[in-house]
């Protein structure tokens, strides 16, 4: 049984008129996360030591909380609280370089933050974009609060309000866009937040505002459900699944971690530790590791082979979105306060990047590892360099950016929006 929403402003809805609660648009969720208010830390950051020109914020007024912030995910505007450093939407970001003020600090063992001094090869090379440019839109008619693509390029997968939207754009994006089915899951009302696509294709997993995960058969003559995973918790945030296909991990509302047999579709265990929602989640390459995040202001690790939590790294900020590098040891953590902060997975290596204006609610890398995209409540979808956050290219959209997914072969990215639709980029190299 899905759970019944409310059009206000601690859902997707609300996230698309603008809202100044920031939410990624995981409200709603009723019991014990409703009750969780998020307050920000005492103590500002300051800027580091010796470094001029970056705008000071610890001195001004909070802002009043949101008449809302009693629901999950729709928190005090407190619009980069400890974020010092802004660049205008508005500015090229092409010739990074040329004098603009520092967004991307390299932080040592001891929590002391400096500018990063770019690489001469930071944004040209092979693998790594010039720009991307929107080729195609898809008129979802909800706003799109997920969305992936096949591998190879050809179908585009969008994620609204009951239901999943199937989209032929060719092989590659700039075709002409098809229709090709609609998937009713869920019910009506109710937003699905994640949709992963087995890598043969055939099969879709569905998680939203429900207690079931919905597994979808694509290769009949027409799509259906294949079968329903139900679960304790009354939401899923966000789904993996493992390199062999066997496995799907669902980030549950309540904090929980479950993990799925795909061949006998059964739950064989959960992973707990998160004392709030975990709202992200990514898989290391060979399959061994989890990185999940929360709304306890946390990003954890955990050993798949032998069941347990390895680390936990703790922040000030409720954690929205992650990455993990597919060819390197870097996590990279899209943040409610507007960091994206990116982590070693095994030393004290920290990068922190300042480009959004508002939480970061969706982050994907490329399947090189050479850069990631991030995209925020700002409207910004923003491309950075692993590891260390040169800026390679930004696009500014029309609506919060909700959710974002990179083509297999790292030519093309979807994006999907507050304003109902996702949108088709092609990379340029």
């Amino acid at each position: 049984m899905g759970v019944n929403m409310i059009d206000k402003p601690g859902t997707p809805v609300a996230a698309a008129r603008g809202s100044r609660s920031c939410t990624p648009t995981m409200g709603g969720i009723p019991g014990p996360l409703a009750s969780r208010v998020y307050h920000p830390p005492s103590s500002q950051q300051t800027p580091p030591q010796g470094y001029q020109g970056l705008p000071s914020r610890g001195n001004e007024p909070p802002q009043s909380p949101s008449p809302y912030s009693n629901l999950p995910y729709a928190r005090t505007s407190m619009l980069g609280f400890d974020s010092h450093v802004r660049i205008p939407s508005s500015n090229g970001l092409s010739n990074i370089p040329g004098g603009k003020p520092a967004y991307s600090f390299h932080m040592n063992g001891e929590g002391q933050l400096q500018p990063v001094p770019f690489p001469t090869d930071a944004l040209i090379g092979p693998g790594i974009p010039r720009h991307a440019r929107q080729i195609n839109t898809l008129t979802h008619g909800e706003v799109v609060c997920a969305v992936t693509i096949s591998n190879p390029t050809k179908y585009v997968y969008t994620g609204g309000k009951g239901c999943v939207k199937v989209w032929d754009i060719g092989h590659g994006g700039g075709g002409n866009i098809k229709h090709v089915s609609q998937l009713d899951c869920l019910q009506r009302d109710n937003y699905i937040r994640s949709v992963k696509l087995l890598p043969d294709c055939r099969t879709l997993i569905v998680g939203g505002e429900a207690s079931q995960l919905i597994i979808w058969d694509l290769a009949s003559p027409t799509p259906r459900i294949k079968t329903e995973l139900t679960s304790a918790a009354p939401a899923c945030y966000a789904l993996a699944i493992s390199p062999d296909s066997k496995v799907c991990f669902s980030c549950c509302s309540d904090g929980n971690i479950a993990v799925w047999d795909l061949q006998n579709e059964t739950l064989i265990r959960q992973f707990q530790g998160h004392t709030d929602g975990a709202s992200c989640i990514d898989i290391s390459a060979d399959g061994s590791k989890l990185w999940t995040g929360g709304l306890d202001n946390t990003v954890r690790s955990w050993d798949l082979r032998e069941g347990r939590q390895l680390k936990q790294h703790d922040f000030t900020s409720q954690i929205f979105s992650l990455g993990y590098c597919p060819t390197g040891e870097w996590l990279a953590v899209g943040m409610e306060n507007s960091n994206v902060e990116v982590l070693h997975a095994s030393k004290s290596d920290k990068y922190q990047l300042h480009l959004h204006e508002s939480c970061v609610l969706s982050l994907r890398f490329a399947s090189c590892g050479k850069w990631f995209v991030s995209t925020g409540k700002d409207n910004l979808l923003n491309a950075w360099r692993t590891p260390y956050g040169a800026s390679i290219f930004q696009s500014k959209e029309s609506s919060s950016v909700l959710s974002c997914d990179i083509s297999a072969d790292d030519k093309y990215i979807v994006t999907g929006s507050g304003d109902k639709k996702a949108t088709v980029y092609e990379v340029i190299y």
